[in-house]
């Protein structure tokens, strides 16, 4: 076992109640006797209260108050953690193996009735995720280590399917998961400028030896979500968009990503929002046609006609099929 390992090993067995000599923790671990001594001194020095008694019926033990605390962590928070670290798998978390081991040493080293509590509330949690890319694990191991250490990396990525390939030299600033796909947010140097890219679009990923400063204060979220949603300081060139519909359907639009932060006004069947043009002649209608007869575009016209295109060209793609 590391290091740590078998300091958490020696907590562990003092936490038992009992005292325990030097030697019966060396045989116990199966490790050198003086290893056991710098381990102990190791954990006075980190705050651990471990009380050392000589004589006969001597060794060592932890004060009362402490054997009877949680180690590290109590039975709401280790449960917590267990729970997190299921969402993070099937997100599809680029460090499963370390995430399994923690967790794993979580279990090990708590009490039984805490253990208990742990699986009991395990064993009734379950996330559902659609299933994760198992392929990109390098990738983002690479571009977080990158990110986290200022590595330039050179990347061949394509755009879409069938867009070209293109080498670009990038400084990673940061990694974001969003609607099951992992992006990197990077300043590109081909372009000059700040882009997101998808992960699953990089065709072959290494690392440079150049190095960057990430700017201080800098959240790939913001970036991210900033260029998804409207500008609001451009308020006057923001396209108003009213919606009649369901009392249902009303509200599964205003709980969506895309409306929900541009709601203006809204009643029960009724929803006024300001959205950019570009997304009114893009993704907007394709959103809306999901709903079918359930909603009324109400406004602009533009809206109106982008759905009656959008739909029949569908319907026209079908018919020569």
């Amino acid at each position: 076992m590391s290091k740590a390992d078998n300091m958490l090993a020696v907590l562990w067995h003092l936490k038992s109640g009992r005292k325990m000599t030097a030697r019966e923790l060396a045989e116990t671990l199966e490790i050198n006797i003086r290893t056991v001594y710098r381990y102990i001194d190791a954990l006075c020095a980190s705050g651990v209260p471990i009380l050392a008694d000589s004589g006969h019926n001597g060794g060592y033990s932890l004060l009362p108050n402490f054997r009877e605390a949680p180690l590290f962590f109590n039975a709401a928070e280790q449960k917590a953690l267990v729970h997190a670290a299921i969402f993070a798998e099937e997100a599809g978390y680029p460090f499963g193996d370390a995430l399994n081991s923690a967790v794993g040493k979580l279990k090990q080293y708590t009490n039984p009735e805490q253990l208990r509590f742990i699986e009991r509330h395990e064993a009734g949690f379950d996330v559902i995720h659609p299933p994760t890319d198992s392929s990109l694990e390098g990738y983002l191991q690479m571009l977080e280590i990158a990110v986290a250490d200022g590595y330039t990396v050179r990347m061949e990525y394509s755009k879409g399917y069938a867009a070209p390939v293109q080498s670009r030299d990038v400084d990673p600033y940061g990694l974001v998961h969003w609607r099951s796909k992992w992006y990197l947010v990077a300043f590109c140097r081909l372009r000059g400028e700040l882009r997101s890219f998808r992960v699953d679009r990089i065709r072959v990923l290494s690392q440079t030896e150049d190095r960057f400063d990430r700017p201080q204060g800098f959240w790939a979220r913001h970036f991210f979500m900033n260029n998804l949603l409207p500008d609001t300081s451009q308020e006057d060139q923001l396209v108003s968009v009213r919606i009649s519909g369901s009392p249902e359907s009303i509200a599964e639009l205003c709980d969506h990503w895309l409306f929900g932060r541009a709601i203006v006004e809204r009643t029960t069947d009724q929803v006024h929002m300001k959205m950019e043009e570009k997304a009114i002649r893009s993704y907007v209608p394709y959103f809306l046609m999901i709903h079918g007869r359930s909603i009324r575009i109400l406004e602009p016209p533009l809206l109106k006609e982008q759905l009656i295109a959008a739909t029949s060209g569908l319907l026209e793609f079908y018919k020569q099929l």
